[in-house]
């Protein structure tokens, strides 16, 4: 495999310390690693949200499915994300996307993005998930006084794409909101989306898919695609033949599974901080009892919620390497960032510390469609961050293509071929300059 980090990013290191495992009642589904002969109509390589939505979608149809994933459920991106079901899975303002890709085009995103949480909902109201859901929509706080202006400005992009209200919370009324903190200079809250467990998530949808008769094997690495009659999936101790292929393997990609992917895929890393079990004194003192989820105004932006168990989950971007050092690192600036967003906690202890791979693409959008050059193949990749709704979605998308079918909005700016980054090969060597340069526009004051 071609891949652009170092092994340990490919590894179980960076999980080794998650704190979702922890709040399992019932062990995790296991599946056997393929061995011999196998065929279906269907395969996926790939068994995040968005190869099980596939999955879901066509089984749904009564599709003979095989799913292959590397590694055991939820250890992906799918259980290690911070579980936020939210719009904004793409990296460009409303406005670049209507002027490059055009209103109606532009509005069937703003609509595909609704309906990606409204997806997530169907979901764990029809599979009877308990994802200990919590979170009435989302809140994008300010992270400097110079920031006010563009998160209001943000609400009104809100209500312009979706119809929805938001209301704005200034500065001096945070606080009777349950979120005091000296680091946020105003607020404003949105409608839609909602906080879930991600592994709770991921291992049910498992579960439904299971149920439904896709056969599914973990451990199985694809080695080797194969365009013979269809697609054949090598893997270390069988292959899997099949007329469709659905490749879901978003930040955990290979720039030579398909050649197609080559230098068009773009990981980076986010990481995730969560506390001990905060006292209600603890809460009190601080005055953050708030159980919103909450996104700041940072390029490189922070990510956090109070959790229902009164633990604080702490996500941020920024890293470039996979390395100890860089964990370690990583974790004392995660460390420093929640002292200071939440002084009145210094002397809590944050247990919890792991970090795992998003996927941007050079087109700052996200990719649904066919692969070039492999009649028959579909991917989903590239979500920015915003997998857990828009993972799902993109996975039902593809799913209904390979079917022939077209039942959700799906608009042309998600199927255009991947652009390739600058750098192809050498891409990740462009971040540490970027990410510099938005620590310090971070950091000014207006």
């Amino acid at each position: 495999m071609k891949r652009i980090y170092e092994d340990m990013a490919y590894g179980d290191r960076p999980i080794q310390e998650r704190y979702w495992p922890s709040t399992l009642d019932t062990a995790p589904p296991s599946f056997p690693t393929l061995e011999g002969e196998h065929s279906c109509e269907f395969a996926i390589i790939g068994g995040g949200y968005t190869g099980l939505s596939a999955a879901l979608t066509l089984s749904a149809e009564g599709a003979d499915v095989v799913l292959v994933d590397a590694n055991p459920p939820g250890w992906g991106a799918s259980g290690r994300n911070g579980g936020l079901v939210s719009v904004g899975s793409a990296k460009l303002g409303d406005d670049v996307i209507i002027r490059k890709y055009g209103a109606a085009d532009a509005q069937a995103f703003f609509d595909a993005e609704r309906a990606s949480v409204e997806l997530v909902e169907e979901y764990v109201t029809e599979l009877e998930l308990n994802v200990d859901r919590h979170s009435t929509g989302y809140t994008f706080v300010a992270h400097k006084p110079g920031a006010v202006q563009a998160v209001k400005n943000y609400g009104a992009e809100y209500t312009h794409r979706y119809g929805l209200p938001y209301e704005f919370v200034p500065k001096e009324e945070m606080a009777a909101h349950g979120l005091n903190s000296p680091d946020f200079h105003g607020a404003v809250h949105l409608p839609l989306g909602f906080a879930l467990n991600p592994m709770k998530f991921v291992l049910g949808l498992y579960r439904a898919v299971a149920a439904r008769g896709v056969r599914i094997f973990s451990k199985t690495p694809v080695t080797r695609i194969e365009q013979a009659n269809g697609f054949v999936l090598h893997t270390p101790k069988g292959r899997v033949r099949a007329k469709k292929l659905l490749i879901a393997t978003n930040g955990y990609s290979s720039d030579d599974m398909p050649g197609a992917f080559a230098g068009r895929y773009l990981p980076v890393q986010s990481n995730i901080l969560v506390s001990r079990p905060l006292t209600e004194d603890e809460i009190a003192a601080q005055g953050w009892w708030s159980r919103q989820m909450l996104v700041d105004s940072r390029t490189l932006l922070h990510y956090f919620r109070l959790l229902p168990d009164n633990r604080m989950l702490l996500g941020l971007r920024g890293s470039v390497r996979a390395t100890e050092q860089t964990l370690a690192a990583t974790r004392a600036t995660a460390r420093a960032d929640f002292d200071r967003m939440f002084p009145e906690w210094r002397h809590v202890d944050t247990p919890f510390f792991w970090s795992g791979l998003i996927c941007m693409t050079r087109n700052l959008v996200p990719f649904a469609g066919p692969v070039p050059g492999m009649a028959g193949a579909f991917a989903a990749l590239g979500y920015h961050g915003s997998g857990v709704t828009m993972g799902n979605y993109a996975g039902a998308l593809i799913a209904d293509m390979a079917l022939g079918k077209s039942r959700r909005r799906h608009p042309d700016l998600m199927k255009r071929p991947l652009r390739p980054f600058e750098l192809g090969p050498f891409r990740r060597v462009s971040l540490p300059l970027a990410f510099a340069w938005y620590r310090m526009r971070d950091g000014m004051s207006s």
